[in-house]
């Protein structure tokens, strides 16, 4: 008797122990992403990912970096998808091999934002380069992310392309190293000058006395792509789920999910998949 009670409570201990792992087993089926700041910080993610986990079954685990650290993740094997905004990078990125194919699937701009005592007299400008040298010449503060992004690498093309190298001045540009949120909340402590995406400042509270001073300026225009990381480099990588993920964001369910968020009525994103060269 004691020994069938052993057994039986031998069972249930067993059955108890496999129902407490299907759970987990189940939700094992996932992809990680390594996207940028503006994908995850803007909320995009929070909207459009439930709706392709829910069609499909597979989470997606961001990891949301700079695009030149989320390159580096990738180009480490440490990710599935590669989610990014900066077209020379991911044609780089291609063109090492990492992955096979780079697909648009969306842009949005980029503006300067600063106080509105704009003390560089910038405002209502839609010539960023002009922009940018009075910034310089009137010694007003500008904060830089400073961290290698997407936005970032574009903040550095423009200052070329107005012929200003502004760490070399008097200390009025501050890189700080730092994500879109930070650099945003620094401006506005020292009512500084600063360059964002759109969408990261449709969703930023802390806005201080900072508002758009510099818009419209074709090179300002911000391009988002997606690649699978090349399974041929990592055997690991999960091809079939990853590119799922790829194909969904570039399919007309998943830009018209993009097309859907939006914030107060001000579309943050605006789906692009099947423009040619984008």
């Amino acid at each position: 008797m004691l020994r069938r009670s052993f057994v039986l409570g031998c069972a249930a201990a067993a059955a108890l122990l496999l129902g407490s792992v299907q759970p987990s087993t189940a939700a094992d089926r996932f992809i990680t992403v390594a996207s940028t700041t503006s994908t995850e910080d803007s909320g995009l993610f929070k909207s459009i990912l439930p709706k392709f986990t829910e069609k499909t079954g597979i989470e997606v685990r961001v990891v949301a970096k700079g695009t030149g650290q989320a390159i580096d993740i990738a180009k480490r094997g440490d990710a599935d998808v590669l989610f990014v905004h900066h077209k020379p990078s991911e044609d780089k990125f291609v063109a090492e091999g990492f992955s096979t194919v780079r697909k648009p699937v969306m842009y949005n701009d980029f503006v300067i934002v600063g106080p509105k005592a704009d003390p560089a007299k910038v405002g209502g400008s839609k010539d960023v380069s002009a922009a940018l040298k009075r910034i310089a010449a009137a010694k007003a503060p500008f904060v830089s992310r400073g961290d290698d992004s997407g936005t970032h690498k574009s903040e550095q093309a423009l200052w070329k392309t107005a012929g200003v190298d502004p760490t070399t001045g008097d200390g009025w540009y501050r890189a700080i190293g730092q994500g879109m949120g930070a650099t945003l909340n620094t401006a506005a402590a020292v009512n500084g000058y600063a360059m964002t995406d759109r969408a990261t400042w449709l969703s930023f509270k802390n806005r201080g006395d900072l508002g758009i001073l510099v818009e419209g300026d074709k090179r300002l225009f911000n391009q988002y792509g997606v690649m699978l990381v090349n399974p041929a480099k990592f055997s690991h990588v999960k091809a079939a789920d990853g590119q799922a993920f790829v194909d969904w964001l570039v399919s007309a369910e998943g830009q018209q999910a993009i097309a859907d968020y939006k914030i107060n009525g001000n579309s943050l994103f605006f789906p692009n998949a099947n423009e040619p060269g984008a």
